[in-house]
């Protein structure tokens, strides 16, 4: 949901880039209790993999693209903090090399996908805890649902922005777009999401942030099913 520059007036675009300054300060300082051997790595990896598959994208409105958005997935893998500044990078790399999404609508962007993507995302991971540690097919249900979720609830940050300052297009007609596009493609990113997560629990479960404590109970059932 890469917004362009001018989709909202000034102000807004003024108003959000303090939000997500904020909110990406906050990030960096409880970010540096999750970084260690084992995140760092895995941070770089999954931003690595989040810039590629966000740059498929799929227009929407004039100036307004979608596509898949991986808060959910680096919240999952690293946590939210370093997830939220996983994909802050990728989108600010984005604004800048390929001119995906405009410098004045970075806030914006880092608002919707990045805070509200990877702090809704991980907030049904959480709720959905349970469920994951019970096996790596709860675990893969639960990455579904989170990824799926957040991309929605993402897409109605768009349209919080743009009925503060967007104009041009009936705000029903913006939400009904976004919402409805953002329910599909939030399906296409559940699956990317669900498959990603479950390999790495697969091959590595201490590398899951959501269920790091119970990695060993997580292997202990993937080595049962494999004999």
């Amino acid at each position: 949901m890469h917004m362009s520059d001018g989709i909202v007036n000034a102000p807004i675009s003024v108003l959000f880039a303090l939000i997500a300054v904020l909110g990406l300060a906050f990030c960096v300082a409880r970010a540096r209790r999750d970084l260690d051997d084992r995140t760092a790595p895995m941070a770089g990896l999954v931003a690595a993999f989040v810039f590629a598959v966000q740059m498929l994208n799929f227009p929407i409105l004039p100036g307004v693209s979608g596509h898949l958005l991986g808060g959910a997935l680096c919240a999952i893998l690293v946590g939210p903090y370093v997830g939220a500044l996983c994909v802050s990078i990728v989108l600010l790399l984005q604004a800048l090399l390929f001119a995906d999404g405009g410098l004045s609508a970075l806030g914006t962007n880092i608002t919707n996908m990045a805070l509200i993507g990877s702090f809704v995302g991980y907030g049904v991971a959480v709720a959905m805890r349970r469920i994951a540690m019970r096996s790596r097919g709860g675990l893969v249900l639960a990455a579904f649902v989170a990824a799926w979720v957040n991309t929605v609830v993402a897409s109605l940050g768009f349209v919080l922005e743009y009925a503060l300052g967007g104009q041009g297009l009936a705000l029903g007609t913006v939400f009904g777009l976004m919402t409805g596009f953002h329910a599909l493609i939030g399906i296409g990113e559940g699956i990317i999401t669900a498959l990603t997560v479950g390999a790495v629990a697969a091959a590595r479960p201490d590398l899951v942030y959501l269920t790091r404590a119970a990695g060993p109970s997580l292997q202990i059932r993937t080595q049962g099913a494999r004999s």
